[in-house]
């Protein structure tokens, strides 16, 4: 028969831990109640051995009063004889109702017994009170040397006095409890007021909870740092600063999606249109006409489709990042051999100037590559028949240049800074195109930690330099 209640106890202490561990307020709080407690432990050891050093002494204070009434009550009788009456205080003085059992000793300086036990054992010292055992019982012994009248020059008794440890112990337990009772007082106070502290200590927090709670999916206005503590208000800077990137990236993401459905609107129709024209042409030739141009057509908004995503792969957060170790020269000589056939059909004299030394750069070997196929593309794009293409792969230092040159119509030096937006086009070019090609560069190049730059090609044209981290 099974019983399905026992693990309950577990289940509940894991619960318990688990919201220990994940309460603020509970681990400031046991932080400081576990501090206060070590302390508290601390104390109550020395108040422990305070107690026992007080018990010891005032013990010490009765025996030695004890002894110096049992000593001024020794005497010398007429036949010169010690003789000695136990003066009932000096034994009272012991009773204090915990049963303590009292013994003396008295003896003369030669060693003769006048009164009391004689097998009491004596202390090391005089006057200093010591712990011993007399007949398997604790006792706390005490032994004062008094001189008598008519015992001659340097006559003196040794009184010894002994008490069993009940008093002694009460004494340092009452005031250990004593003790003990103010700390635990302490404690629960400390607690009492750690909580109140923390309630309202953690009531900005709060705040800042509900202010985050309470606002809409769309609300990403900043937060006032003001309606937290000082120590809490880098906190609210940050959530602020990412509010502020949440919205620009939402901004950016609402321009993209705007600027696409318009740049995807216009090939669209147009292929339906042709694609009506051809359905409609009865004339083969006419109907083969229409029916390249729909491939013509096609193939831009296929391109512009493929730009548009690696794009999107190209900004930053997109994808997780990679780490690729690639030869920028070797990649350059692929780009270029799949692109040799465009060139030769455009009749371009399409060139790589590379050392045979290897430069490395670090990224994602993908967007490098479609970086280089956008740069070398867009060149021979702009570049009329009988021109050239020169890519140019070489390093400085740490640093990997790649460089596209041609001797295309340029770009205007006043432009060059819009050409880098997302579906800019230069008006009157006739190339068609997205607008995305540099866009796309500028965005691989900035996530690889690099630089590029536009400018002038010895003898006319477009310089395009890309500086990257080489490794």
């Amino acid at each position: 028969m099974h019983n399905d209640a026992a693990p309950a106890p577990k289940g509940l202490f894991s619960r318990a831990i688990g919201a220990l561990t994940n309460s603020l307020r509970a681990q400031l709080l046991a932080w400081v109640v576990l501090t206060l407690i070590g302390a508290i432990c601390i104390n109550l050891y020395l108040s422990f051995r305070s107690a026992d050093a007080t018990a010891d002494l005032v013990t010490d204070r009765t025996l030695l009063a004890s002894a110096r009434v049992i000593a001024e009550a020794t005497h010398v009788d007429g036949s010169g004889t010690v003789q000695i009456d136990i003066p009932p205080a000096a034994l009272e003085m012991f009773d204090t109702g915990y049963g303590d059992r009292v013994f003396y000793q008295v003896i003369t300086a030669w060693g003769s017994l006048v009164a009391g036990y004689p097998d009491l054992p004596h202390p090391k010292r005089e006057q200093v009170g010591e712990d011993t055992i007399f007949r398997t019982d604790g006792m706390r012994v005490l032994m004062l040397n008094h001189p008598v009248v008519g015992l001659g020059q340097d006559g003196t008794v040794s009184v010894v006095v002994a008490v069993s440890h009940n008093s002694q112990h009460a004494m340092r337990r009452k005031l250990w409890l004593s003790d003990f009772s103010k700390q635990l007082v302490l404690v629960l106070l400390a607690g009492l007021v750690t909580i109140i502290g923390l309630q309202r200590g953690l009531a900005p927090v709060l705040r800042l909870r509900d202010a985050v709670r309470e606002r809409g999916r769309q609300r990403l206005d900043p937060l006032d740092p003001n309606m937290v503590q000082n120590e809490l208000r880098p906190l609210v800077h940050a959530l602020n600063d990412h509010m502020e990137r949440v919205q620009n990236q939402m901004a950016a993401q609402r321009r993209f999606v705007s600027n696409a459905a318009h740049q995807l609107r216009t090939p669209l129709a147009l292929i339906s249109t042709q694609a009506s024209v051809a359905a409609r042409e009865t004339d083969n030739g006419r109907r083969d006409e229409a029916l390249s141009a729909l491939r013509s057509s096609t193939w831009q908004v296929t391109r512009l489709a493929s730009q548009l995503l690696t794009l999107s792969r190209a900004e930053p957060g997109s994808r997780r990042p990679r780490n690729d170790t690639i030869d920028l020269a070797d990649t350059a000589r692929q780009v270029l051999e799949n692109l040799a056939e465009e060139a030769l059909r455009r009749n371009i004299d399409l060139g790589l100037e590379a050392d045979d030394t290897s430069v490395h750069v670090e990224g994602d070997g993908t967007m490098l590559r479609e970086m280089l196929v956008n740069l070398v593309d867009n060149a021979l794009r702009y570049t009329q028949p009988g021109g050239r293409v020169t890519v140019g792969v070489g390093q400085e230092g740490d640093t990997a240049l790649l460089w596209v040159e041609d001797n295309g119509p340029g770009i205007p030096e006043a432009e060059r800074p819009q050409v880098f937006e997302r579906f800019y086009r230069i008006i009157g070019t006739e190339p068609e195109g997205s607008g995305l090609g540099l866009a796309i560069v500028r965005e691989v190049v900035d996530g690889a930690g690099g630089a590029v730059t536009l400018g002038d090609a010895a003898g006319g044209g477009l310089l395009v330099s890309v500086r990257l981290p080489a490794v």
